[in-house]
């Protein structure tokens, strides 16, 4: 392979999302093969009732943890020190919000990518420029400075997950209970949900995102009853730019919902 070959390569899969390393040392695929030795297998040891075990990967501390946060600032904080979820090994930075905390209008997607991994911000590349320019087109930004005007934005995961994969359950429930307690403390008036992801989370419901977007439903967080408008990813609509008419009518409904009220 020549150096322009072997350049061609790393751009070819920087671009396909295998930009980072994620072993703790490279690989001498070079090297002779080796048979490991075979290890006996440790005995099985009982579990310590007094210990609450993890479901599906989630550690026991998650739920108090976000629970104990009063601001947004300390969920912040909470998550920085929170070494729980593997994705935070492999990660860049935390990317937790964007936005005016006092928005009527939070803004809910699902994992952060290659360049919101280095920004430190929620939809911080060509998806979130089209974001940007959706929202400027209904006279909102995250720029506002004033609630009416302006909106908060945040993501089912904080962290991103390597290649851009689909975040397991595991690394999902590890996220979610601080994602509910922000929602509980910013108190948005409306969610809209970027992509059936946060949807699902959100609602509870497991349908199609081309069945849920453009219909108005409820989450219900802490008892406390918020209207949810799914919609198309900008992501997916870089993707499939036809389909923008149909998340245009999404953000029409918003634009009415919040002159209505």
């Amino acid at each position: 392979m020549t150096p322009h070959e072997a350049a061609e390569a790393l751009r070819w899969l920087a671009e396909m999302g295998a930009d980072e390393i994620i072993g703790e040392e490279a690989v001498n695929r070079l090297a002779p093969a080796t048979v490991a030795a075979r290890v006996p297998a440790a005995p099985a040891v009982m579990a310590n009732p007094a210990v609450p075990e993890a479901r599906h990967g989630q550690a026991p501390s998650t739920p108090s943890q976000a629970a104990a946060c009063n601001s947004l600032a300390e969920i912040a904080a909470a998550l920085e020190a929170f070494d729980a979820c593997p994705l935070k090994k492999t990660a860049t930075r935390l990317c937790y919000t964007d936005g005016n905390p006092a928005a009527r209008v939070m803004l809910v997607g699902e994992a952060p990518d290659r360049d919101e991994d280095i920004q430190g911000k929620p939809f911080a590349g060509r998806s979130g420029q089209l974001l940007d320019r959706m929202l400027a087109a209904i006279g909102l930004s995250r720029e506002a400075s004033d609630r009416e005007n302006a909106v908060f934005i945040t993501n089912v995961i904080f962290w991103r997950p390597p290649g851009n994969r689909t975040p397991t359950e595991a690394e999902t429930q590890m996220c979610l209970p601080f994602l509910l307690r922000t929602i509980e403390l910013q108190k948005p008036d409306m969610i809209v949900c970027l992509g059936a992801a946060p949807a699902h989370r959100l609602t509870g419901r497991s349908d199609g995102m081309l069945k849920m977007r453009g219909r108005w439903t409820t989450a219900n967080v802490s008892g406390r009853k918020i209207s949810l408008l799914p919609t198309l990813h900008p992501a997916f609509l870089l993707r499939q730019p036809a389909q923008k008419r149909l998340a245009w009518r999404d953000f029409l409904m918003l634009r009415q919902a919040l002159d209505a009220h």
